[in-house]
C-alpha cells in the first residue's frame, strides 16, 4: 500500500527528528508498503496544502502522530480538518501518547478512522495488513476503532521486548540534513545532532507523566553504537541525544553505553536524560570520559515535601549532592522545575529559584511552568475526582490553552497568588542569564581590543553563555 506519514509543524526554526514516525516508517518499508513523508515542519506547508497534496497524490493510509499538549493539538485538528476535506481521503489513522489515553475523544474530533493505542510498530503492522486485505479489526490488538456507530477499544499488544528485533527508523525517507541543524546544550556551531532512543519506558512513576506504558526496556549497548556509527558515517553527525525517558535506568545500564562508546572511540559527544538516584563521582567521570556533555535531570522541586507528593522517589540532599558532583566532573546539568504540585507555596518556590541560579552553569536557559495534569496522568484524574476538571474536553477546549499558563490549580495559592510567583521566578531567572550573556559579551569584546584577539569573526545577534563567544542565534 502507499502509506503518507505526515510530520506537523511546531512553529520552530528548527525541528527534532520524527523517532515515532521514523520507527513506524522503519517497519512498514520492511513489510513492503511504500512509504512517503509529508515535512510540513520543514517546509511551514499551511495546513490546507495537504488536502491539494492529497488530491494530488493518491494514498491508501495517512497517518499523523503526537505528544500530549494543547498546541499539538491544534495542529492536530488543522491537518484533521485538512485530510477530511480531500476528495481522495485515504484512510486516516493517528497514534502517540496524546490519543492514546481518551482515543473516543480523539475519533470525535478528528472524524479519523482509527487511533493506534501506544507502541505502534507490532499494531502498524497488523492494522496495515487489515486495511489492505479488508479483514475486521476486531482482531488487531492496541487500536480504538469505529464499528458503525459504536467506537470499540480493542486490547493493547504485548510490549516489544527486544527492541533491538525493529528495524532501525527509515533515516533515508527524511531530510536528514535538514533535522541534523538541531541545536542542543554543549553544541559547537560545527555539530551536527539527531536523537536517537536508547530504550523505552521508565522505572519510575511520577504523578504528572502521561506515558502508560509500565516498565523498562534496554536496547543492547553494541546494538545502540551501531545505529550511532551508522549515523557518523553516512549523515555525518557528531552529537547524538538519547531522547527517551532515561538512559540512567541503573548504574549498570549507564555503564555498558558507556563502554559501548569506549570501544567505538568515535568523535561523537552525547547527552542524556538522567535520574541523580543513580549518580556517583565514578560514573559520572565515567560517562565524560567517552564523550557525554550534558546530562538532562528531572528535579521539578527542591522540596522534600513537594518531591514526596509527587512520588518523584528523590530528596533534596541528594540532588544537590547528584548536580555538585555533575558539574565537578565537567558536565553540564539540565535542571528542570515544576511549580504548582501539591504543597508548592512561594516558599518552595523560592527553593527552586534559589538552587537554579546557584548551580546554573549557564549551558541553557532555564523558566518554570506551571505542573499540568495531561490526561493519562495521575494528576489527570486526581483533577476529575477533585472537581478541578472535567474530563478529556475540558482539558483541551477550556483549560490547557498555553503550557505556560495555569491549567489546574492544586495549591493553597489563589490563581493570582500563583501568578505571582511564576511571574517572580521567571524574571529572575531571566535577569540572571541575560546578566550573564551580558558579562561574557562585555568581556569578549574587551578582549578583541585589548589583546587584538584575530580569531575573533564578526558580531552576531546573542552570545553563547557556554563558550562566551558571540554567536548568531538560531
Amino acid at each position: 500500500m502507499r502509506i503518507l506519514l505526515v510530520v506537523y509543524d511546531n512553529g520552530s526554526f528548527t525541528h527534532t527528528f520524527p523517532m515515532g514516525l521514523g520507527a513506524i516508517a522503519g517497519v512498514l518499508e520492511k513489510e513492503g508498503h511504500d512509504v512517503t513523508i509529508y515535512n510540513q515542519d520543514m517546509h511551514h506547508y499551511p495546513d490546507s496544502y495537504l488536502t491539494t497534496y492529497l488530491e494530488a497524490n493518491e494514498f491508501d493510509v495517512v497517518a499523523v502522530s503526537l505528544i500530549a499538549g494543547y498546541y499539538q493539538y491544534q495542529r492536530l485538528l488543522g491537518l484533521s480538518e485538512a485530510i477530511n476535506r480531500s476528495k481522495n481521503r485515504p484512510f486516516y489513522v493517528i497514534g502517540g501518547y496524546g490519543p492514546t489515553p481518551e482515543p473516543e475523544y480523539f475519533m470525535r474530533k478528528t472524524e479519523c478512522d482509527v487511533v493506534v493505542l501506544g507502541e505502534g510498530e507490532l499494531t502498524a503492522i497488523t492494522l496495515m495488513d487489515a486495511i489492505e486485505h479488508k479483514k475486521s479489526f476486531s482482531g488487531v490488538l492496541g487500536i480504538a476503532y469505529r464499528d458503525g456507530a459504536e467506537i470499540k477499544i480493542n486490547e493493547r499488544p504485548p510490549q516489544i521486548q527486544d527492541l533491538d528485533t525493529m528495524p532501525l527508523p527509515a533515516y533515508h525517507l527524511f531530510p536528514i540534513e535538514y533535522y541534523r541543524l538541531l541545536r542542543l546544550p554543549r553544541a559547537e556551531t560545527s555539530d551536527f545532532i539527531m536523537p536517537i532512543m536508547s530504550g523505552r519506558g521508565c522505572t519510575f512513576k511520577c504523578t504528572f507523566c502521561y506515558r502508560m506504558d509500565t516498565g523498562y526496556r534496554a536496547r543492547n549497548a553494541e546494538a545502540l553504537l551501531d545505529e550511532v556509527e551508522m549515523l557518523h558515517k553516512d549523515y555525518g553527525i557528531t552529537y547524538i541525544s538519547f531522547q527517551d525517558d532515561l538512559l540512567m535506568t541503573s548504574v549498570e545500564h549507564t555503564e555498558e553505553v558507556c563502554r559501548a562508546f569506549e570501544k567505538r572511540n568515535l568523535p561523537v559527544k552525547w547527552n542524556c536524560n538522567g535520574r541523580l538516584n543513580y549518580c556517583s563521582k565514578e560514573l559520572l567521570q565515567f560517562m565524560k570520559d567517552t564523550g557525554c556533555v550534558f546530562i538532562n535531570y528531572g528535579i521539578e522541586a527542591m522540596d522534600n515535601e513537594v518531591l514526596k507528593r509527587m512520588k518523584k522517589g528523590l530528596r533534596t540532599e541528594k540532588v544537590i549532592q547528584g548536580i555538585e558532583e555533575t558539574l565537578e566532573v565537567g558536565i553540564s546539568p539540565g535542571l528542570n522545575m515544576l511549580f504548582g504540585n501539591y504543597a508548592d507555596s512561594r516558599e518552595t518556590m523560592k527553593k527552586a529559584v534559589d538552587f537554579l541560579i546557584k548551580y546554573d552553569d549557564f549551558s541553557q536557559q532555564r523558566t518554570i511552568r506551571p505542573v499540568t495534569p495531561y490526561p493519562g496522568s495521575p494528576l489527570y484524574y486526581d483533577a476529575i475526582r477533585m472537581g478541578l476538571l472535567d474530563g478529556v474536553e475540558d482539558f483541551y477546549e477550556n483549560k490547557h490553552l498555553n503550557s505556560d499558563l495555569l491549567c489546574v490549580n492544586f495549591t493553597e495559592l489563589s490563581d493570582d497568588e500563583f501568578y505571582d510567583c511564576l511571574e517572580w521566578a521567571n524574571k529572575t531567572l531571566l535577569e540572571n542569564y541575560h546578566k550573564e550573556s551580558h558579562k561574557r559579551v562585555m568581556n569578549q569584546i574587551e578582549d578583541i581590543y585589548q589583546n587584538r584577539d584575530s580569531t575573533f569573526r564578526g558580531f552576531r545577534h546573542a552570545a553563547s553563555p557556554t563558550t562566551g563567544h558571540v554567536t548568531m542565534m538560531s
